[in-house]
Formats: structure tokens, sequence, C-alpha cells
């Protein structure tokens, strides 16, 4: 803990659950399982009493915990700032070190996406242990399963999730993992990674939003822990993403903040990150948000640009919201992308992000496959690998500055929630010199052309025409 000076709030005991509902605003002990509120069916938050916790006066304050290192909370990237997501005593908590992450500036993709010099920042999260963001969420709901005794833990993943998970329960031993996955739908480097680590993996006919549907009813039938994007507690761990930027950037906020939207966790948990944040009096202003759906996914960019579903204060209206759902049942329609981590129809956490939009005059786009490779080739180009579904973030940020939402001059960051190895299949065959692999991979969605491909030059086995090959491209 801080050390207790007059300047801070302290005690303990402080965490509840709420309903985000305002008309309903029911409350929960923070030690009870949910993912909605019993008397109306809403979603809840992990909600704090500041006033009796221990919270600096400043963020700097922060960073006396990295000569503390040698602590295994305060090595962790996210229980490092666990004054701000104070639910769990410290003998329950759990890490593997996640969130030892990079914000990184990045010249050439500025420079390809429109902005000025310095001006654009690409927040690595696939430095995490399981290759993803998912880690920093992850640490924080497996860490509430132990404080309530479970012994098994589940999820549907498009395989991100599930590798975390599984990670979890593999190097901790303290549960066993249950994952499910649609058919089809999880790219081999995430797969593999769940097998690996031992998780008792279920594939089942349908797409993620199938396996959602099942993994609720099946931890609700045999009382497993859900640790799916609708615990709250996931979305505390994730927090933690912005409180890195802020530290990498000296506690300056940016302009803006850009991230991928799949399920809608990470641009939910951003919105609240700021929220408490300037709550708290520890920054001044808050961000503008844009979440990017690939535009086989779009469902969030349908419901809040085209039909103006708006957070409104809380007060949802559901109408749109339900006609574009039976619209999708009716038409048969599955998510299709590239990006398979947010090839996703019905995200869970679709009013909280509407939330999140609301307190960061937030702004949502779509943008396609052939410009989520073609940004995923060029952040490459600059020394960071990064899965499709990351690079909607830059192909987003790239469309908001080519429209003038974004200026310039503005401080941008783009969240990067993938490790590149996470998806190699699509990596190959964006730079193959295979035109039938390309076709195979990637034609099928739209994709017709690798703007950026750095395709490997075939030569015969000959000193000579290789020493001529080197000259002449490098």
């Amino acid at each position: 803990m801080l050390q207790t000076k007059p300047s801070h709030r302290k005690t303990e005991g402080i965490a509840l659950q709420k309903c985000i509902s305002p008309s309903c605003g029911a409350t929960y002990e923070a030690e009870s399982v949910r993912t909605s509120c019993d008397r109306c069916g809403d979603l809840v938050d992990v909600v704090y009493d500041w006033d009796r916790g221990t919270v600096p006066t400043k963020l700097k304050d922060f960073e006396q915990f990295w000569t503390q290192r040698h602590d295994r909370l305060r090595f962790s990237g996210v229980w490092r700032f666990k004054e701000l997501l104070p639910f769990a005593p410290d003998d329950k908590i759990v890490t593997v070190g996640e969130g030892q992450t990079l914000l990184q500036q990045a010249e050439s993709v500025a420079q390809y996406v429109g902005m000025n010099a310095g001006q654009l920042y690409l927040q690595y999260e696939g430095m995490n242990p399981s290759g993803s963001f998912k880690d920093n969420g992850m640490c924080a709901a497996f860490t509430h399963a132990h404080m309530m005794g479970a012994k098994r833990a589940a999820c549907a993943s498009t395989g991100n999730t599930s590798a975390s998970l599984a990670m979890y329960c593999a190097v901790s031993q303290l549960m066993k993992a249950v994952i499910f996955v649609g058919s089809g739908k999880i790219a081999y480097g995430k797969l593999s990674q769940a097998l690996e680590y031992g998780a008792l993996t279920v594939q089942i006919a349908g797409d993620f939003d199938d396996a959602m549907i099942r993994v609720k009813q099946v931890s609700d039938e045999l009382g497993i822990y859900l640790v799916n994007s609708v615990n709250p507690f996931r979305l505390e761990g994730q927090k933690t993403i912005m409180f890195r930027v802020l530290e990498a950037l000296q506690w300056e906020v940016p302009d803006w903040i850009v991230v991928p939207g799949g399920n809608l966790g990470n641009s939910s948990a951003f919105g609240k990150a700021f929220t408490e944040l300037k709550e708290l009096g520890l920054i001044d202003r808050i961000p503008r948000l844009a979440v990017i759906n690939a535009s086989g996914a779009d469902t969030l960019y349908e419901l809040y640009e085209r039909r103006g579903v708006r957070w409104n204060g809380g007060n949802v209206d559901m109408d749109p919201i339900r006609a574009f759902y039976d619209e999708m049942d009716r038409d048969g329609a599955k998510a299709d992308t590239i990006a398979s981590a947010i090839e996703i129809n019905r995200p869970v956490n679709l009013k909280k992000c509407l939330r999140a939009l609301e307190a960061c005059d937030g702004v949502v786009r779509q943008v396609s496959d052939q410009e989520i490779l073609d940004a995923k080739a060029k952040v490459g180009a600059g020394g960071i690998g990064c899965e499709p579904a990351s690079a909607a973030s830059v192909a987003g940020a790239k469309m908001l500055r080519r429209e003038g939402v974004i200026a310039p001059s503005d401080r941008v960051v783009c969240i990067l929630t993938g490790h590149q190895l996470k998806d190699p299949t699509a990596t190959v065959a964006y730079h193959t010199t295979d035109q039938a692999v390309f076709n195979d991979v990637l034609g099928s969605r739209g994709v017709q052309r690798a703007s950026f491909a750095n395709r490997a030059v075939a030569l015969p086995n000959d000193l000579e025409e290789i020493i001529k090959a080197i000259r002449l491209y490098s």
C-alpha cells in the first residue's frame, strides 16, 4: 500500500457491485458472483467509496512503485495501481507479471496515418505473458474468482481470452479452465495456447455469439466462474492500460485514444478509468475516444453512427437495438472479418461502451479488412508486429485523420491489443508470393491486394545470383 500521509484517504472494505441503470442502481457485495443485476437484469459495475480508500493526490505518486519491483504486486503493471482498483486483499491477488507493456512513439506509422511527427503512439499490449491485452483483465477476474473460492473458470472466446484464462489456471494451479470456441472461429496461434496450457476446450457449431450464450448457461448450471468481459472485475484490470499510457506520457492526457471494438470491454474500461480519475481530481480533462469496428462485425457502428443509439444518461433506447438484432436473426447474419479477435455481432458490453462514448465525446468508425491488413503491414514495418484486430485502431485513426476529425497536431494513442504471432496465417498470406494462398485466406474476405507486401525473393541456389539480388533489393 502507499505510505500513509496526511494527503491520502484511507481505510478498507470500499468496493461494491452496482447496477449501471440509474433507474435501478441496486448494489451488491463485492464478494459475490454476478454478471448482471438481480433486480433489472442490466450490467453491473465495480464501484468504490473513494473517500474511504487510500488514493494518491497525484498520479505521479505511483512512480515510487518502480523502486519496489521485488514486490510481486508492484512488479505487475496492473497491481502496481491497486489503489485505483481496491477490491481485493493483497494475499488473494493473482499475478504472473502482466502489464509490462510499451508505449511506442511510431514515426513511420504517424506518417502513414497523416499525423505530425511525434504525435502518434502505439500502446503495445502484445507484450503481456499470453500475448494480448486480455491478461490485464484476466488477472483481476481471476483474483476475484480466487476470492470466491472458485475451482473452475470458463469463457467463450475468439482466442485471446481462452489463451489468457488457460495460462492463469496453469500457472496458479488454482482452477481448471473450461473454454468454449465456435467452429472455425479461432486462429491456430491462440488455440495452440489453450491446448498447450491444459484447458478443457469445447468447440461448438456456431460463432462467438453462440458460444457466449452456451457458456453463460453452462456456468449458471454448474456453478462455474465466468470470466468473459461481462464480468465487471475484468474491466477493472483493463482500466490499467490507460494508467500505463498516462504514466508513459508523464501523466499528460492525450487528445485521442483509438481502440478496436469487439465485445467492447476495453472501450468500456477506458471510459470508466478516465471518469474515475477525473472524479478523483487526478486528471483535469478526459481524452476523446474512437472505437473502431471491422466492417464485417460492425454492430456498434450501425447502432451508434447510423441509428443514433446513445447512453443518454443511462436511458438507452433499446428499441433500435432490438430491431437490429432481430434483423440479424432474420437474415442469419454472422460476423465475418479477418480480424477474428473482434469478430462479434452481439457485444456484451454495449451499454457500458455507450456510456464511455458519452463520457469521452467519442466516435465510432468501421474499417474494411483491406484497410486493417494494410495498416497492420505498416505497423509491422515499424518494428512492432500485431494481430489483425489490433491494426483496426491504426486504420481507424487514418480514416479519422482523413475526415478531419483528428487533427495532425493531436496527440493520438492507438491500442495494439495482441501480438503478431497470435494469427501468423494472415500475416504470411498478406506477404506471400503464392496467389492461391492469398486468395484462399484473404481474397474470400474481400481483400484485393497486399499494398505493402514484403515478398520473399525466389532465387536459384547460385552465389552470383544471390549476391546480385541482395545488391538490387537492399
